[in-house]
């Protein structure tokens, strides 16, 4: 199988987002959560016009903001953050998004050229062949963790590597891949399947090589590993 490939975060601060970042919904489209989804949406597109990269692979950075007395590990899951700006945004060349969520008054966007990074040091692996809309894909997922530890109470950083045909609508990939996750996550019940502590990830980062060979089937590699708390992290 294909390798993957991995991308820096980019440096720079970017820009500070005029609306606050909102969470994929998936309510009617007259719902008010859509509304206000669908204005932070456009007025981040607006925003970001002048710095779209025009040639080449790119990068996505959306660092999130949230109020001191959040607790940064508890729900807003980076990935529901990630992938509304992600679909709205994106390119054939769209190749790597990195997500963070931190306590600051302001939240961030940055996009740059994606520039190729060595690989984590630590990477579970695995070539799935079930339909993504099945429990059979997480399953298959989990079984490429299954043995892992489960990483010590606190902030998680998160890479997945995909590889996938060019018909693949990458970002559809994310949620049920990080679903099966949780020999690595922990559960938020024993009893309940595909329901990981996903809110403890603070530092989330998706990339992706399309590789003809794959047809329908789908390469991840993970890497995971505790992330710097607030106090230590840049």
């Amino acid at each position: 199988m294909t390798t993957a490939r991995w991308y820096a975060r980019p440096a720079g601060e970017g820009l500070t987002l005029r609306k606050t970042p909102r969470l994929a919904s998936w309510n009617k489209a007259t719902d008010p959560d859509q509304i206000r989804l669908r204005d932070y949406l456009e007025d981040t597109a607006d925003l970001l016009a002048p710095a779209r990269v025009t040639t080449g692979p790119w990068t996505l950075v959306l660092d999130v903001g949230l109020p001191p007395g959040r607790d940064l590990i508890d729900m807003a899951d980076l990935d529901n953050y990630a992938y509304p700006l992600a679909t709205h945004l994106r390119t054939d060349d769209l190749v790597s998004v990195w997500c963070t969520k931190r306590h600051a008054d302001t939240s961030r966007v940055l996009l740059a050229s994606a520039e190729e990074t060595a690989a984590p040091s630590e990477i579970y692996t695995i070539r799935t062949t079930a339909s993504t809309q099945t429990k059979a894909y997480k399953q298959q997922i989990r079984s490429a963790v299954a043995s892992a530890p489960e990483i010590a109470p606190g902030p998680v950083q998160l890479q997945l590597g995909f590889v996938v045909g060019p018909q693949r609508n990458w970002t559809s990939l994310w949620k049920p891949t990080i679903d099966a996750l949780d020999p690595l996550l922990g559960r938020t019940r024993e009893d309940r399947d595909w329901h990981p502590k996903d809110g403890r990830i603070t530092d989330l980062a998706l990339h992706v090589h399309v590789d003809p060979a794959l047809g329908h089937n789908v390469g991840v590699s993970i890497a995971a590993a505790p992330a710097a708390r607030e106090d230590t992290a840049r």
